[in-house]
């Protein structure tokens, strides 16, 4: 312990929280370091760090605004921290998450230890089995409007630490810098993008959400990932008390339900034939409606379910066709397995888990671009792409394991 500092934070956390910064990648920030130009000096600027962290003279720099496009044709505001200071707040997360997560609702999935989205799309599923409707829940703008008193009050129930309640002050009061380079003043909000954000995000809701409907709702399950909520509700009437219930709690937490995202969704399925406005809702890349399934005797029936939704299919099929696939004829089809597989598989794994079928549409479009680039690479494939597919799918029954979709049954179609 080095008495010589006003804070004892340890060299070996300050080490840790750098690798797990590397290991998450990151765009640079405002100084436009990069992960790799920092570490042309780590050892001094590690030392730098924790020397200022130590001692209190830790100011943040200003956080890069990135403006992201989002579905509605509007733009996210993302803010990148720069590599130090992401570092810096890794620190911080390393101490203070684990006097914080044991106190969390077993229903925040978010950006914790141990839970992940999927578990909440199968809870969520299950409940909606036993369950007539749903809330789709949207806060309007909710990183951006956090309150900062409110945000520290929190904080506060869970540490006495003087250092950690100083930076993440100064964290939350940090000034945006805009493409332009002007520096914009924040009295609200966390940016999103940070490190320290999404722990102070959950530490929010759990005061201002999670145990108010524990308390004031015991019987009315939910899920929650972050700020994406959804409630469980027996009756209209019930949800729409609810609804109503909670809107005027978060309007006393100073945020507010976006009036046309938030929702009251009917779970319809067999048993629940009657018609309503809204019969289906997205939660984690996945939309839940009524679906034809079979049961265990080979029975159709029809259950409320989730698969893979229309917005994440769009989106996989965009990262597909950036690949540009069929314009590399100087690799070999191995070289196309290496190289894609790892985010082909990432898809099946998360969004095969529940109704798998609906990907093969989607991974149809892969086999489209692999016949492609086989009639670009092969001279006898050449203007003929039904051929091309016919010799693509005889690969992919001798071999199916050389692409996840593949191995999954998503093969390319062969002649009779």
């Amino acid at each position: 312990m080095n008495t010589a500092k006003s804070y004892c934070i340890s060299k070996s956390i300050v080490w840790e929280a750098y690798k797990r910064v590397k290991a998450n990648k990151g765009a640079a920030g405002v100084d436009e370091e990069s992960i790799e130009e920092f570490e042309k000096n780590l050892k001094d600027n590690l030392y730098k760090l924790w020397n200022r962290l130590s001692s209190g003279s830790y100011f943040p720099p200003p956080v890069k605004i990135v403006a992201i496009p989002k579905s509605d044709g509007k733009l996210r505001k993302l803010g990148i921290p720069t590599v130090s200071d992401r570092i810096a707040q890794m620190v911080v997360k390393l101490y203070l998450e684990p006097e914080i997560d044991p106190h969390f609702h077993p229903d925040s999935y978010g950006y914790r230890p141990g839970k992940s989205a999927l578990e909440a799309v199968g809870v969520a599923r299950q409940r909606c089995w036993r369950n007539d409707y749903v809330i789709d829940l949207d806060i309007k703008g909710f990183f951006d409007n956090l309150d900062h008193e409110l945000v520290m009050r929190a904080v506060r129930k869970h540490t006495e630490s003087q250092w950690i309640l100083l930076y993440i002050e100064r964290w939350l009061k940090a000034p945006e810098q805009d493409a332009d380079g002007k520096l914009i003043k924040r009295d609200r909000g966390t940016p999103q993008g940070g490190v320290i954000s999404p722990l102070l995000a959950n530490l929010f809701l759990h005061y201002a959400l999670d145990e108010w409907m524990r308390k004031c709702y015991p019987g009315n399950p939910f899920e929650r990932y972050a700020d994406d909520i959804v409630v469980h509700c027996q009756t209209e009437a019930q949800a729409n008390e609810i609804k109503k219930a909670i809107a005027e709690r978060l309007a006393q937490c100073k945020l507010e339900l976006h009036p046309a995202k938030t929702k009251i969704v009917y779970c319809k399925d067999d048993e629940r034939r009657k018609r309503y406005l809204n019969e289906k809702f997205d939660f984690l890349g996945y939309t839940f409606r009524a679906r034809r399934s079979k049961n265990r005797y080979g029975k159709l029936f029809i259950n409320f379910s989730p698969a893979v939704s229309n917005k994440a299919k769009k989106a996989i099929t965009s990262t597909m066709r950036s690949w540009k696939m069929h314009l590399r004829s100087d690799k070999k089809i191995v070289d196309l397995s290496r190289m894609f597989n790892p985010m082909i598989r990432g898809w099946i794994n998360y969004y095969g888990k529940y109704y798998k079928s609906e990907l093969y549409q989607i991974f149809n479009v892969a086999n489209r671009t692999l016949a492609r680039w086989a009639e670009r690479k092969y001279k006898k494939l050449r203007g003929h792409s039904r051929r091309a597919m016919h010799w693509l799918g005889g690969i992919a029954k001798r071999e199916p394991q050389l692409f996840a979709h593949w191995k999954m049954g998503a093969i390319p179609a062969t002649r009779q």
